[in-house]
């Protein structure tokens, strides 16, 4: 089959053309760490009249990407959606918010329905049946410190059907419940591991929990991985905490203009060398100035635990490295820096394989800023290989993106899937559904184009999701079809 010519990314803007554009069309706008804030197009006047500078600031345009959002309406869209708004008031027309399609906000209205569903049957945590059931439940996940204070003000519940927390993700505008997250605690041997599933999908669930119990007086804030850290965080140093719906692993850029109005952001995000990595990758999109982060380490473990304790977490708080640093430092900036790095040698050789220790051996694991070529003549099997080799990090929280230059992505994503549930599903197809809606969890993004293609359009695409995704994987499969045979340039 002939495929269609796949859609670029949009086209890129920089902020110089953002800024240009606003000051021509006459809409007041000021600057703020990661977007710029301009009264919203789709409140207040209708018609051709300018946009008063007196209007609350509540559209904000993003720096990098020229997408916007009004908080005040949740009106999201492109920068060409932007402007094709301002022209339709121009012409005396009430703007339109760019629709989503009707299947989505059909799925989204059934998630609504159904997470209202769910917190109606989940009990506060305070009013189980007895005190032993209470007792036995804070233990398992780890929450005997925290208080029925703490989980009241943050409307923690508890499912007992599905042995799970339940945390609410509640509109900030009028309060309704827009969500859910349930985490769950499963044991294997002696590791414990916390299964997480959220109301709607993890990527629609764009919930800072906590951010509803902030005044509009606080300025400062602590941003966490977790929503038990966030209630660590509360009870034990009361300062204003939410935590990332997808942890360390994601912070998705819809989410900026909500962190927009804090002057100091503390970032909080775990306690491993991953965690610390993301937060150095944050920090750079929330602007490095207002930003401080907890280096992790065995005095810095991440809140919850430095709850249970009985840590000082004031003063790790107050002990928070600036992330802009000079372009010249000395050893003394890096003393710590270098004596984390020996401490957790393990964490520092990267993400490790599950299926494949043999791999461990020769790479170590999987590191950011690394280049790994994998070179065999054709039908040797690198393909179906580094689907697996990808697979296995991604289900480790690796963030992925796939260029498959060869192949189409319905064949490979057939490949990955097969490989993600381990059987032949066209055996089995009454299973089909269960694994695609497991598989759809996974960080994995592909790229849409096939063939030859320009290298710019490549390595725009790539970091316009590395920046949208906090992708820190990249694929490409494979460089012959990605160059074409023609390119024997110093660019190659």
């Amino acid at each position: 089959d002939v495929l269609p010519s796949p859609d670029g990314p949009a086209p890129s803007v920089s902020i110089t053309e953002i800024r240009q554009y606003l000051r021509a069309q006459e809409i007041p706008f000021h600057d703020g760490y990661s977007c710029l804030h301009t009264p919203s197009l789709f409140t207040g006047d209708r018609g051709d009249q300018p946009l008063s500078a007196n209007a609350p600031f509540t559209l904000f345009i993003d720096k990098t990407t020229g997408s916007f959002l009004c908080t005040a309406t949740l009106a999201e869209g492109t920068w060409q959606d932007f402007q094709a708004n301002v022209e339709m008031r121009h012409r005396g027309i009430t703007p339109i918010p760019p629709a989503s399609s009707e299947e989505m906000e059909e799925e989204m209205r059934q998630a609504r329905e159904d997470a209202r569903c769910i917190w109606e049957r989940a009990l506060p945590l305070w009013e189980l049946l007895d005190e032993k059931e209470t007792k036995e439940t804070k233990a398992l996940f780890g929450i005997s410190q925290v208080s029925d204070t703490t989980l009241k003000r943050f409307g923690v519940r508890y499912l007992r059907t599905a042995r799970s927390l339940v945390f609410p993700w509640f509109s900030p505008q009028d309060a309704t419940l827009k969500g859910l997250k349930l985490v769950r605690v499963e044991k294997k041997g002696g590791t414990i591991t916390y299964m997480e599933e959220t109301l709607p999908r993890f990527e629609s669930y764009r919930n800072l929990f906590g951010l509803s119990l902030i005044g509009r007086r606080d300025t400062e804030l602590v941003l966490t991985g977790w929503e038990l850290d966030a209630l660590a965080l509360h009870q034990a140093a009361g300062v204003a905490s939410v935590a990332l719906p997808r942890g360390a692993s994601c912070l998705p850029p819809t989410l900026l203009p909500y962190l927009e109005r804090f002057k100091r952001i503390t970032l909080w995000l775990g306690e491993d060398l991953r965690s610390w990595e993301a937060a150095k990758l944050f920090a750079r999109k929330l602007s490095l100035k207002r930003c401080s982060l907890v280096r992790p380490g065995s005095l810095q473990p991440r809140p919850l635990e430095a709850l249970n304790q009985g840590l000082n977490v004031t003063k790790i708080l107050r002990s928070a490295l600036l992330a802009s640093h000079k372009s010249i430092i000395s050893f003394r900036q890096l003393r710590e820096e270098v004596f984390g790095e020996l401490v957790n040698t393990e964490q520092v050789s990267g993400v490790k394989w599950t299926r494949f220790p043999e791999l461990n051996k020769l790479l170590k694991g999987h590191r950011r800023g690394e280049l790994t070529i994998f070179t065999g003549p054709t039908g040797s099997g690198k393909t179906t290989f580094i689907s697996e080799y990808a697979l296995d990090l991604c289900m480790q929280g690796v963030c992925t993106l796939w260029g498959s230059f060869e192949i189409n992505n319905v064949r490979l994503a057939k490949i990955m899937l097969t490989q993600f549930a381990g059987r032949r599903l066209e055996d089995q197809l009454e299973l089909y559904d269960e694994w695609a809606d497991r598989f759809e969890e996974l960080p994995l993004y592909f790229m849409t184009f096939h063939g030859q293609q320009n290298i710019k359009t490549v390595i725009d695409t790539m970091q316009h999701a590395v920046y949208m995704y906090d992708i820190t994987h990249v694929i490409v499969d494979n460089l012959q079809f990605m160059m074409g045979h023609e390119h024997f340039s110093v660019d190659r």
